[in-house]
């Protein structure tokens, strides 16, 4: 689980590459709870919050950027 202080201190680009990854870690959580094969389906919330958390920053450095 990320933390935002973490989050915030990552570029745009380090946090799109970071929000890619997350997404194909959310697609095989998803995959592996499907099949039965996945051990804490808790897992698959806490990366839902991490790509909330790093969309959150994205969009607030965007702001920044344009003001």
């Amino acid at each position: 689980m990320m933390k935002v202080k973490e989050v915030r201190e990552l570029s745009a680009q380090e946090l799109s590459a970071k929000l890619g990854d997350l997404k194909k870690d959310l697609f095989n959580l998803r995959l592996q709870h499907a099949i039965n094969q996945l051990d804490n389906p808790q897992k698959i919330v806490e990366v839902k919050r991490d790509i909330a958390r790093v969309k959150t920053v994205l969009r607030e450095k965007e702001l920044a950027a344009k003001s």
